[in-house]
């Protein structure tokens, strides 16, 4: 259909009735039903938009990679590899700031995949979080902010890659060695990702101390103990949350809980240093076939009892796979409206080489909020993004192309961690094992705060360019 206003409701009143209902499901499935109607679809539409936006690759291979993080997961918990290492951990993480640390550091340590860190960081942290009275908002914002965007900054990951790709053919960038150079020339200027990362750091050493939502929830943890609020709904369900360790002799740490993280790490940095992309899918499987073996000789488990703990991880994912298949459809019914576009096309006319950079973050922003995908707004952004650059700066790639570019990948990262029907952003409230709408009206006002503070210095760089 022709992008005009009524494109943007669907998305809206997803956000709307999440913060207002409290219930993801609900909230995405009615806003997936108003838009089918509003494209004169009907309700019988809604089967159609599912078979439409679920019967593709992409999804059944973040599906398939929920699945196997879930089994692995599981495999960590039920080995006693999770015990294991909090227990090392206690040694050094004697207090809440440095429990909260340690969580910000494990972020940066898995700087690969936006993925991978909120759903290796989240279940590995929980038990010390959650013994220090950590609330587990306060454990899903580390996730969440040390993840994306941390992973948009490094020249090595799939987001480079991606990004970069999309540039080839814009502003006189004709080559992927250019297009590299572009997105390495604009990391410095990627003033949300660097600002997002510091802020958590901050908050955990209550340097900045803890405001809105979160102060709420921090402080019932610590005087109650209650690491989640009375009438919470859990992302992760009980089949790991409650998972319990085997009472076979103990295996070792490196075995159970090193090894798997290495296979990951080493599988994903050399595919993608040889072929250009990661296989993350791949490293996942490789990772669970390993441990499940592994645990079976040391008789953690008789193969009975290995796959009784895949069918818990399998299941205590599936609240996390409903929300992304529902934000899938959202997903797709923005995009046959053609919210992005009209936004887009609506404040177009605003450009000026002063407020570039900062109109190019803010629209950024709100395409990635209505629409849950950071991804998905740089495919519409950055070809627009860089020519106008391109133009502004007298046909020169320059410091404008270059904030231009980061403008966008940032308002990316901001838009999708705000919006309650971003992956990242559902990963991480699994992750944690906290209440999605929890988590995202907690974090909400830090990601805004540093959205602010980004916006100055885009005004700067306007000015002084």
């Amino acid at each position: 259909m022709e992008p005009g206003w009524i494109s943007i409701i669907p998305a809206l009143l997803a956000v709307i009735l999440a913060f207002i209902t409290r219930d993801a499901v609900i909230s995405l499935a009615l806003a997936c039903i108003a838009g089918v109607i509003l494209m004169g679809q009907g309700i019988q539409g809604f089967p159609a938009l599912i078979t439409r936006a679920l019967g593709n690759e992409d999804f059944i291979w973040i599906c398939g990679i929920e699945f196997c993080i879930g089994i692995l997961i599981a495999f960590f918990q039920r080995s006693g590899a999770v015990d294991m290492f909090s227990n090392r951990a206690q040694g050094w993480a004697t207090n809440r700031k440095r429990v909260g640390t340690l969580g910000w550091g494990m972020g940066l340590f898995i700087f690969f995949s936006d993925y991978f860190s909120p759903l290796f960081v989240g279940p590995v942290m929980r038990n010390l979080t959650d013994r220090f009275r950590i609330s587990r908002e306060k454990l899903a914002y580390i996730c969440d902010s040390t993840s994306a965007p941390l992973v948009v900054l490094v020249p090595i990951t799939g987001w480079a890659a991606y990004l970069s790709g999309l540039a080839i053919g814009h502003a006189g960038i004709g080559s992927r060695e250019e297009a590299l150079k572009l997105f390495l020339h604009s990391i410095p200027f990627n003033f949300y990702a660097f600002l997002a990362v510091i802020m958590v750091l901050l908050v955990v050493l209550e340097i900045v101390p803890d405001f809105g939502p979160m102060k709420r929830a921090e402080e019932r943890t610590r005087r109650t103990g209650k690491v989640l609020r009375d009438g919470a709904v859990p992302m992760m369900g009980k089949e790991l949350t409650q998972l319990e360790a085997s009472s076979s002799p103990k295996p070792g740490i490196i075995l159970n809980f090193l090894l798997p993280v290495f296979l990951i790490i080493t599988v994903n940095i050399s595919t993608f240093v040889l072929t250009g992309r990661a296989s993350v899918l791949e490293s996942f499987m490789l990772a669970c076939a390993v441990l499940g073996v592994t645990m079976w000789i040391q008789r953690v488990d008789d193969l009975a009892g290995i796959m009784k703990t895949v069918y818990a991880g399998m299941k205590g994912v599936m609240p996390a796979v409903i929300i992304l298949a529902l934000a899938y459809c959202i997903n797709t019914v923005s995009r046959e409206m053609g919210t992005a576009e009209f936004v887009v096309n609506s404040t177009q006319g605003w450009m000026s080489p002063v407020l570039l950079p900062l109109l190019l973050f803010l629209i950024s922003s709100f395409v990635s909020f209505s629409t849950g995908t950071s991804w998905g707004t740089y495919a519409i952004m950055i070809p627009i993004a860089l020519p106008l650059a391109y133009q502004f700066a007298g046909q020169e790639v320059g410091t404008l192309v270059w904030s231009s570019f980061a403008a966008v990948a940032g308002g990316g990262v901001f838009g999708d961690h705000c919006s309650p029907l971003s992956d990242t952003t559902v990963l991480s409230s699994l992750g944690s094992a906290c209440d999605h709408i929890d988590h995202v009206k907690t974090q909400l006002p830090y990601t805004l705060t540093v959205a602010v503070a980004v916006s100055v210095l885009y005004i700067l760089v306007g000015i002084v360019l």
